[in-house]
């Protein structure tokens, strides 16, 4: 093996490496320069302007449906409460009308009772008199 030796003053390189970076170096400089004189392609303004138009158009279609959906579910919250309120005023209508009924059948009953001549735990010996007085 060949070793380079190489003093702490002066770093030596061997020629074929020094040749190696010249031309390493050179070849980047070609191709930056190739690159750099190119000539350029317009860039489409008008396709980029109308990606930025539609993106906000669609960002302002979905904020106004999210405002349309939170206000019609609101509606749609305080129209089901009317529903239920006037559903539980019919129940408690009908519940009314029940008891009101329920105390005019009661109230017809002690009528009857009152309008007898005998009362009902007499009756038997009253048709028992009526009988006797028949006879």
């Amino acid at each position: 093996m060949n070793f380079m030796r190489v003093s702490q003053d002066e770093p030596q390189m061997d020629e074929s490496l020094k040749q190696t970076l010249k031309d390493y170096r050179s070849s980047v400089h070609a191709w930056s320069d190739a690159v750099y004189n190119q000539p350029h392609k317009p860039v489409r303004v008008y396709k980029t302007s109308w990606r930025v138009t539609a993106s906000w158009a669609l960002g302002c279609v979905l904020a106004v449906a999210s405002v349309a959906g939170g206000l019609y579910e609101r509606h749609h919250v305080k129209e089901q409460a009317k529903i239920a309120a006037a559903a539980q005023a019919a129940r408690q209508a009908k519940h009314v009308a029940e008891q009101r009924e329920e105390s005019e059948d009661q109230l017809a009953k002690i009528d009857s009772d009152v309008s007898r001549e005998v009362p009902s735990a007499m009756e038997p010996l009253a048709k028992m008199m009526v009988e006797d007085s028949t006879e």
